[in-house]
């Protein structure tokens, strides 16, 4: 039997379904920045993929299977992953505006983290990550 790493990051269908509207309009593949106390909290950022340069200084969390032509890569700085890296990540979508440079702004809803702590059998098995 073949084991299956644990993923890091997941994405609800509500979330999945706004990525899908903002592929489509913008026309270009997207990535998630998990922002790090700048503008708007720790909110998930959301670009076009080169709008946001990641570097070495950053780590791949994982990619979003959102129905989108291709995966959605979702990034952390190296520092607050390790705060983070118990934790389970799910991006998920509420009603609002936030305040940051995300692209979902004006269609009036702002992504959000859900998120819990990794099971002692989730963090045996977990995917690996790897610096931008």
């Amino acid at each position: 039997m073949i084991a299956m790493s644990v993923a890091r990051v997941d994405v609800t269908e509500e979330a999945a379904a706004l990525l899908r509207r903002l592929r489509e309009e913008h026309g270009a593949a997207l990535m998630f920045h998990q922002s790090g106390g700048c503008c708007d909290g720790s909110a998930p950022m959301c670009y076009t993929q080169g709008t946001f340069l990641t570097g070495s200084a950053d780590v791949l969390l994982g990619e979003l299977d959102a129905g989108t032509p291709e995966p959605i890569p979702v990034w952390i700085s190296k520092a607050q992953f390790e705060y983070w890296s118990h934790t389970r990540i799910t991006i998920d979508v509420t009603e609002g505006r936030g305040s940051g440079f995300s692209i979902e702004g004006p269609t009036g809803h702002r992504f959000i983290i859900r998120s819990r702590l990794f099971t002692d059998e989730e963090s045996a098995d977990l995917q690996p990550v790897r610096s931008g």
